[in-house]
């Protein structure tokens, strides 16, 4: 290992990028592999769970976990078999030529192989209670916060696919869900509407936006305005979940990675982006099921498919 002043080397077999489910699990993977790998944590170190409170469907912890907590043990775990983890944010990547290179704020590294797993945040409201309310009420996923809103009323924002997904889910845990949408009329597939629409605990409130959310330590009420007419009214809620889309984190891959329509990596052959040696786990490619033991699961498959693509290689170098 040629190590510089700062007595860290800038080659490695494995360049992370990006560091939730996906990133660390990868790395417990290529590192017990006795392959050289370095994580580079990005914006979010420990990604989307680092805003969530409790976890209670990651499997292995029976009384659920904190998700900061989560992610810490997966960084530990992670850097127990040897990878390096830099809290540090890539800003270019190279992958035309090899080794690839992968430029930071601080620094810039080589590597034989790139997994790619920077995720997809959640588009927010925009409004400043938003981030108050954050894990105190506020959620982005039903299908990991529901539970926790029992017998509670609670809204939803949005009015295509995930929004009527994630309303009809949290009927069998709310007293009442009432979707908020800006329009009057929903984008969401027919099936999902009529499903909605049918569904005698769910209640639209059309051509509506949220204006703001009020509460003391937990979300109590949130203000609705009329888009039409401009006034403002209060609803009774124990919880609001924002359902307006996620954007993949994939601008610096652009122009470097085949990207789909709305930005998420094209994957072909398992975990393989268009480019040889370069492969993408969790959100970053996943918009379907957008969960911490799926994001890992796909951490584990690229680890797995690049520690076969770097043996294959070094034989046919040998050869």
């Amino acid at each position: 290992m040629s190590d510089n002043e700062s007595g860290m080397q800038k080659h490695y077999d494995v360049l992370i990028i990006g560091s939730g489910p996906a990133g660390y699990t990868a790395g417990v993977y290529t590192s017990r592999a006795k392959l050289a790998t370095l994580i580079v944590s990005g914006t979010l170190p420990g990604g989307q769970l680092m805003t969530t409170s409790e976890v209670e469907n990651y499997p292995g912890f029976p009384n659920g976990i904190f998700g900061p907590e989560l992610m810490m043990n997966m960084r530990q775990q992670a850097e127990r078999f040897g990878a390096i983890v830099v809290d540090d944010e890539v800003t270019k990547v190279d992958f035309k030529k090899r080794p690839f290179s992968i430029t930071t704020h601080g620094e810039k590294y080589t590597a034989e192989a790139v997994i790619v797993c920077t995720g997809a945040s959640p588009r927010k409201l925009g409004i400043d209670a938003e981030q108050q309310f954050g894990g105190r009420g506020v959620s982005y996923c039903a299908t990991c916060d529901g539970p926790f809103f029992k017998g509670e009323d609670i809204v939803v924002v949005g009015g295509g696919d995930t929004a009527l997904e994630e309303a009809t889910f949290l009927t069998k845990f709310g007293k009442s869900v009432k979707i908020v949408h800006r329009r009057e009329t929903l984008r969401a597939s027919k099936i999902l509407q009529d499903k909605a629409l049918e569904n005698p605990k769910i209640e639209f409130v059309w051509n509506n936006v949220v204006s703001d959310i009020k509460g003391d330590k937990k979300v109590h009420t949130v203000q609705v305005k009329d888009l039409k007419t401009g006034k403002e009214k209060t609803i009774k809620a124990g919880g609001l979940f924002v359902a307006i889309g996620h954007e993949p984190n994939t601008s610096i891959f652009q122009g470097h990675l085949d990207l789909d329509d709305k930005g998420y990596i094209v994957l072909k052959d398992h975990t393989r982006t268009s480019v040889e040696g370069v492969f993408a786990a969790g959100d970053v490619h996943d918009h379907r099921y957008r969960q911490a033991v799926t994001a890992a699961g796909f951490g584990c498959m690229a680890a797995i498919d690049v520690e076969r693509w770097l043996s294959e290689k070094k034989l046919r170098k040998q050869n």
